[in-house]
């Protein structure tokens, strides 16, 4: 047994078949090969053309369902036309349907029939009525008197206090883990100041005690506007996330959401308050405004640029204000472009052009004459007696956008934040506008994204992208304010 050795052998390979040993028979078997797959390939050109068949019969089917769609919501606008022209016609319905629209609104949010009227954007709006539009005349008429009878007040801070102007102090508002101040409003009888941040959160804040009165949550993006509605303690907020919210204060000193508006379908970027108090306008990257009822929170129109071709680059508007009087309205755009509305009729009744980039911000003097608009680029001044530029301040460098303009409330001065504040003091047409102050970026981020006069410009709120608002003033005036 120990001289066995183990063969390895392979596989045993099986002979070969009687036709495979005969040319003849190895022609068959290729014959029958060859007939097999003629007839597999028969087979599957039957199967494509029955594919085909299918796939033709789908299409025409697609094709037949799209048109019948489009006929019904052809069907669907012209029978909501006819209803809206009812509406005008009968005051009374109209009265009736927009208390209805109001019993909607549950918690702050729409009802459920609202949002059934169809994709944001194209719900029905009953327009800006004549009563409306006379109320809104009513109220230019007497703002224009009175501007005409107009005095600087004697309380206004001086040119050589603003030069004296220094950090009073810095408060941390928002949360640390999403910094940065984007947009800032103050109530100038009780001294509140109000910042949107990028958390997403709004917060009220008492200049005198140096503390949160309310911090306002809700929307999901950054808060990019805030105003105050000084009659009613009313409070208003837009957002990147596409909602327009309406807070009500109440007696403790805590907001509750009012109205959740959700008629733009892109970021607002822009909310401003009619001189009556009794309307506002949002303005949207959806190339919209809207126009609203503050009390009900009912959008009365929503208005679009339709001199824009369908081929060009759509535009989105990112600033907008209302001039002193109230029947003009002011809007930038991201493409560079300021456009002048009247209010009453919703046209487009000037159109300036010249900066590069989006237009940041936008603000009337309160004299009614000059226009002063942020981008990019620089500030360019406006005459809107004769509807052109009379003068550009290139403050920064190329790379660094200009994000704040704004007139105080008398007219006399000029804010402009961007890598720095400075201040102008303003004078005519032809005359120079000199800086009498630059307040430097103590926040260490560049970017000095607002800034905001306080009462008689006694002071200066300044936010930036770190979560701090800062405000500078007279050293000095800390206890007079307390």
């Amino acid at each position: 047994m120990d001289e066995i050795v183990l063969v390895k052998t392979g596989k045993i390979v099986k002979p070969r078949t009687v036709q495979t040993a005969s040319i003849p028979g190895m022609l068959g078997i290729f014959q029958n090969e060859w007939d097999g797959l003629m007839l597999s390939n028969f087979a599957l050109e039957q199967q494509l053309h029955t594919a085909r068949q299918e796939l033709s019969h789908a299409l025409y089917q697609h094709d037949a369902a799209c048109r019948v769609i489009t006929r019904l919501k052809k069907e669907r606008d012209e029978a909501r036309s006819l209803l809206a022209q009812a509406e005008r016609q009968m005051p009374m319905l109209a009265t009736a349907a927009a208390t209805t629209n109001v019993s909607a609104i549950s918690n702050g949010k729409r009802g459920a029939e609202d949002e059934n009227l169809g994709p944001p954007g194209k719900r029905m709006h009953s327009g800006i009525s004549a009563t409306i539009i006379t109320e809104l005349t009513d109220c230019n008429a007497a703002l224009s008197q009175q501007r005409k009878k107009r005095q600087i007040p004697p309380t206004l801070a001086p040119v050589d206090a603003l030069e004296r102007y220094t950090q009073l102090s810095s408060h941390p508002l928002h949360k640390t883990s999403k910094p940065g101040i984007v947009s800032v409003d103050i109530h100038y009888s009780k001294d509140i100041i109000a910042t949107g941040g990028v958390d997403s959160t709004a917060v009220l804040f008492d200049r005198r005690s140096g503390q949160i009165l309310s911090t306002l949550s809700g929307h999901s993006k950054k808060v990019t506007s805030v105003k105050f509605v000084t009659d009613g303690d009313l409070f208003l907020t837009g957002s990147a996330d596409k909602t327009v919210r309406v807070w009500q204060g109440s007696e403790d000193g805590n907001y509750d959401c009012r109205h959740i508006l959700k008629d733009h379908t892109a970021e607002v970027h822009a909310v401003t308050v009619h001189a009556t108090k009794n309307y506002f306008v949002t303005a949207s990257l959806d190339n919209t405004w809207c126009f609203y009822d503050l009390s009900s929170g009912i959008c009365l129109s929503q208005v679009s640029d339709t001199s824009k071709s369908d081929t060009s680059k759509p535009e989105g508007y990112t600033s907008a204000a209302f001039h002193p009087d109230g029947l003009i309205l002011g809007t930038g755009t991201s493409e560079a472009v300021v456009k002048i509305w009247d209010v009453k009729s919703q046209a487009n009744v000037a159109r300036f052009d010249g900066h590069v980039g989006a237009v940041t911000a936008i603000s009337f003097s309160e004299n009614g004459y000059f226009l002063a608009t942020a981008a990019h680029d620089s500030v360019k001044l406006w005459d809107l007696r004769k509807l052109k530029n009379f003068r550009t301040l290139n403050l920064y460098d190329l790379d660094i956008p200009t994000n704040s303009v704004e007139f105080d409330h008398s007219g006399c001065y000029l804010g402009v934040a961007g890598s720095d504040i400075r201040v102008f003091q303003v004078a005519s047409v032809k005359a120079e506008w000199n800086c009498v102050k630059t307040l430097p970026d103590l926040s260490g981020t560049g970017r000095l994204t607002c800034a905001k006069f306080g009462p008689d410009a006694k002071y200066i709120a300044v936010g930036s992208m770190d979560r701090n608002l800062r405000i500078f003033g007279l050293p000095g005036d800390e206890g007079q304010a307390e």
